[in-house]
């Protein structure tokens, strides 16, 4: 028996694999929970909304917290400096903006993905087709970085092929998804929260104390990385308009609104997002000091900085230990963000592309793993934390949007909420195509390019607004009914109509 922490004849560290294939186990086994209590309908799409909000808002920070979360943000702050800690803020603060906004009348809608509040709100199939395609489309930009991050992580710790580690991740959230969806998806997502946390805070304490006894060296006078905006060609456009995605983008993915769909109320979805923000927080203290440690401690790596650190720091079999640590919580974000992306996904392609019912739920849940699988193979590598907040800049150009101004603006047409996502999104995903096949681009071209929240999320709510102006024969009939069942609290008993989510 080889010592803990000592390689194999392929020199792949023991404990690495050891913790991997534990982490897979136990999202297996505790995904096979699920299928104990999977039992209808409801149940796969959204746990018969009986998800309690500490229980939801664990499973939120578990899928929301992708590797992006896990390995991107420490590797952009080692790269390019403090002025990166916007992400974690921007992803965290838009919580709040969803706490204001939008998470109570969505889950007062009645509705279980987005294309059912676009039907609903907007009582147009043409509207809910194209909120379907675009729901799909971020699911699966989302997903790939899920996929080529899990692939250059398994390569990091076994030498093996990335599309290994990819495929691993791959089969894994099939599994869950197909076995119980969401009831097993938010057992497993709410483990898997808590095994980040601990999977960064732990390593993270032995490394301050390594970093003090070392006699808790600092920057050296003129470092740029304390520079704000550093790093970047454009500086002040790419920041703001990173903001504007993250804080607007929250709202308008899709796997995270999907977990509002859950609770049992609009009370209980805004407690959920109260606990959401806690969690948050708590989280992303961390990714920033792994990132600047890793910055005074010279270390290389960008995306698998937080991996190596440990060893580096600490070194010895205790460093190897918390190497294996963090690598089991780096496979927990891979599985935990992919399977909430594939039920969200799964969900839209069987309700609107099959026949809806189980059985679809199950052909639509391979559908939305194999084609992001297949796309990680062959796009690009880009940094982790790009590539999502690419998502991000989808998501805030065009959900943001028809979510803002179809809860609280009644003048909404079907015509301008049409015209909207099309500008919007399709401006954005524009800019993603060219960014991810093409990029990096220079000058201003490329900052708009890598960037685009910044003009496209104004031409989709103008684009709304000045349509919807235009267009007032257009506004649904049954707005008004609609406008009562989305701000009246469920405690009041008014009659909230007729419409219910098809596949109830």
């Amino acid at each position: 028996m080889p010592a803990a922490g000592s390689a194999d004849e392929n020199g792949a560290p023991v404990n690495q694999i050891v913790a991997v294939v534990l982490v897979m186990l136990a999202t297996v086994l505790i995904g096979a929970f699920g299928i104990r209590v999977s039992r209808t309908t409801s149940d796969f799409y959204v746990a018969s909304r009986t998800v309690s909000p500490l229980w939801n808002a664990s499973a939120i920070g578990g899928e929301y917290l992708s590797a992006a979360s896990f390995l991107g943000v420490a590797g952009l702050i080692l790269t390019f400096g403090a002025d990166m800690l916007w992400l974690p803020v921007g992803w965290t603060g838009g919580y709040l903006v969803l706490l204001v906004l939008v998470s109570a009348p969505l889950r007062r809608s009645g509705a279980y993905t987005l294309p059912d509040f676009a039907e609903a709100r907007l009582e147009s199939m043409a509207v809910r087709r194209l909120s379907s395609v675009l729901v799909v489309l971020i699911g699966w930009l989302y997903l790939m970085p899920q996929f080529q991050s899990a692939g250059l992580v398994f390569r990091t710790i076994t030498g093996a092929p990335p599309w290994t580690g990819s495929l691993l991740v791959a089969a894994v959230v099939a599994t869950n998804v197909l076995s119980g969806g969401m009831r097993s998806i938010t057992f497993v997502q709410a483990f898997q929260y808590w095994l980040k946390l601990t999977a960064l805070a732990v390593p993270l304490v032995f490394m301050l104390m390594a970093w003090w006894s070392d006699g808790r060296p600092g920057l050296a006078p003129g470092d740029e990385w304390v520079l704000p905006l550093h790093g970047q060609e454009h500086p002040v456009y790419e920041t703001y308009s990173l903001i504007l995605a993250t804080f607007l983008g929250t709202m308008g993915l899709p796997h995270v609104l999907v977990r509002f769909y859950t609770n049992p109320d609009g009370m209980a979805a805004r407690r959920t997002t109260l606990v959401v923000l806690t969690l948050l927080g708590a989280f992303y203290l961390m990714p920033a000091v792994y990132g600047y440690l890793g910055h005074v401690y010279g270390m290389p790596e960008s995306d698998t900085v937080v991996i190596a650190l440990p060893g580096r720091l600490v070194g010895g079999p205790v460093g190897e230990f918390l190497t294996a640590l963090v690598t089991a919580g780096a496979f927990a974000a891979f599985l935990s963000t992919s399977s909430g992306l594939t039920v969200s996904v799964a969900g839209v392609i069987a309700q609107d592309m099959l026949r809806g019912g189980v059985r679809a739920f199950r052909v639509a849940t391979l559908l939305a793993v194999l084609v992001p699988f297949a796309l990680a193979g062959v796009a690009r590598l880009l940094p982790v934390a790009t590539v999502v907040g690419l998502a991000f800049a989808v998501a805030a150009s065009s959900f943001c949007p028809l979510l803002v101004l179809g809860i609280w603006w009644r003048r909404l047409t079907t015509a301008g909420a049409m015209a909207g996502l099309l500008a919007g999104g399709g401006l954005a995903c524009t800019a993603v195509v060219v960014t991810i096949i093409g990029g990096p681009h220079s000058g201003w071209a490329g900052s708009l390019l890598a960037e685009p929240a910044a003009w496209t999320v104004p031409v989709s709510f103008t684009v709304m607004v000045v349509v919807s102006l235009l267009t007032p024969s257009r506004v649904p009939r049954g707005v008004a009914r609609t406008m009562v069942r989305l701000h009246t609290p469920e405690t009041l008993n008014v009659d909230r109509g007729d419409w219910r989510p098809r596949f109830m």
